[in-house]
């Protein structure tokens, strides 16, 4: 009587090791750990186990996460039929959590696989076998988080004893000896970044005046080697630096600051002012930047490469203010993200008012006009052309008389669309909103003027 053939039992080996040390040697752990399982297998093999020719190797990554390639490579694998027992050399170098355990047996079970630890000498075939590794696993989590508290308690001691615990280095310090030093070029910048956050009182004004200079964020080399250039900055780079209490020679953890070992580099004075600036509401502040810089064009200007609006903002340089209308892309994000990005207010507002003023003179805004008053007033009430004509003519005459309040409100009646773009200027004018205006100067008054200003004028201004 013949013998019935053994089914073949196709196994997968897979190792983990959880860090990268060792690695590069010739014979390294997860090699170790890969020759014990194909041993085991052998012995199986009367039972028809069979080693498949695919590796599932983690060299590096820890065991508390499922992302890891070879092991998602694994359970691909699973999955799709190709594999009928998963070996290990432990538990844990499967998984160290039991959540992850429970996912990966039901992935398991699913597909009819079974898992074999060999130094353990269970499988998930039995009950007895996953309840062994069920008890084996919580003690494996216990052991994780019994170790990643004590790591967090090292962490908390050396921070309260003012210890530098590694990381990115503030720009102000270098590292010597895993303490902070202090680079006296970057920490006169630092100083400098204060200083000015306190005149300027405006983080994006702030930015652009060190994009413009060409200030850079921390370069610096890791300990393995690799270079880390520095950036421009941008509002949050530069907020997380103003509310960095390391420059105040101290060590935080968990928000409570502690003595630090280092020296500081910001005086707690210049540090109180600048945070009482950062305490107003950051509305607060840009409205009386707002306020304090006159804008004619704001709410009107877009910009035509990314159809978002164009925001007034302002820098000063030895006492000189300089006004811009920077595109609302570019100031989120950086200067280089748009060719316009921040476009002389003095420029564009000129020429928008030369070519408002030209139109105004032209026949057809005369009649485009003429038809809004009329519409408004009726045809009875309407000036006729030639009154409607002349006090067109009339706002063109008085217009560097206006308070700029007034002048801003007409181009807000007027001017429909305005989109700069690389190529130039699109505007659009509209004759509706002009009908007031019109109305008053034919009734024989004129718009608040720097000579006659109104009192609502005088307010503005």
């Amino acid at each position: 009587m013949s013998k019935m053939p053994v089914r073949k039992v196709r196994c997968a080996i897979y190792t983990r090791k959880s860090s990268e040390e060792g690695l590069e040697q010739e014979f390294n752990s997860l090699d170790a750990q890969r020759e014990a399982c194909e041993a085991y297998i052998a012995s199986q093999r009367h039972e028809g186990w069979v080693l498949v020719p695919h590796r599932y190797d983690d060299g590096g990554i820890s065991g508390g996460t499922l992302e890891r390639p070879a092991l998602k490579r694994l359970i691909a694998d699973v999955e799709a039929g190709r594999v009928d027992v998963v070996v290990v050399y432990k538990v844990d170098r499967l998984t160290r959590s039991l959540m992850d355990f429970a996912k990966l047996v039901d992935v398991f079970e699913r597909n009819d696989v079974s898992f074999v630890s060999i130094t353990q000498q269970f499988n998930t075939t039995t009950s007895m076998g996953r309840l062994t590794l069920n008890i084996l696993l919580s003690f494996a989590q216990f052991e994780r988080e019994v170790t990643a508290e004590r790591i967090r308690d090292k962490f908390r001691v050396s921070r309260q004893k003012g210890m530098w615990m590694g990381g990115h280095p503030p720009l102000g310090y270098d590292v010597k000896n895993r303490k902070l030093v202090v680079n006296e070029a970057e920490a006169e910048l630092v100083r400098h970044i204060f200083r000015r956050f306190v005149i300027l009182r405006s983080a994006t004004a702030l930015v652009k005046e060190l994009d413009a200079e060409g200030r850079r964020t921390k370069a610096w080399i890791t300990a393995q080697g690799r270079a880390r250039e520095g950036h421009p900055f941008h509002k949050g780079t530069l907020y997380r630096l103003l509310d960095n209490r390391v420059y105040l020679g101290e060590a935080v953890h968990k928000g409570v600051p502690h003595p630090g070992e280092h020296e500081a580099i910001v005086p707690r004075e210049l540090w109180d002012k600048v945070h009482a600036i950062l305490a107003e509401h950051w509305r607060v502040r840009a409205a009386r930047s707002r306020a304090a810089t006159p804008a004619p064009l704001n709410g009107l200007i877009r910009c035509a490469l990314h159809g978002c609006a164009m925001t007034p903002t302002h820098t000063r340089k030895r006492g000189k203010q300089y006004r811009y209308y920077a595109c609302v892309h570019a100031a989120k994000t950086s200067s280089d993200a748009c060719p316009l990005g921040y476009v002389p207010a003095g420029e564009i507002e000129n020429a928008v008012i030369v070519q408002v003023r030209a139109l105004l003179r032209t026949p057809e805004m005369v009649a485009r006009t003429l038809r809004a008053v009329r519409a408004v007033a009726g045809e009875a009430a309407a000036p006729s052309r030639e009154e409607t004509s002349a006090a067109l003519r009339r706002i063109d005459k008085v217009w560097e008389e206006l308070f700029p309040a007034e002048q801003a409100r007409i181009l807000h009646l007027l001017v429909e669309r305005l989109e700069v773009g690389t190529d130039g200027v699109d505007l659009r004018l509209r004759a509706e909103g002009l009908h007031s205006v019109v109305a008053e100067l034919r009734d024989g008054g004129r718009p608040p003027t720097k000579q006659a200003p109104t009192q609502e004028a005088e307010a503005v201004a």
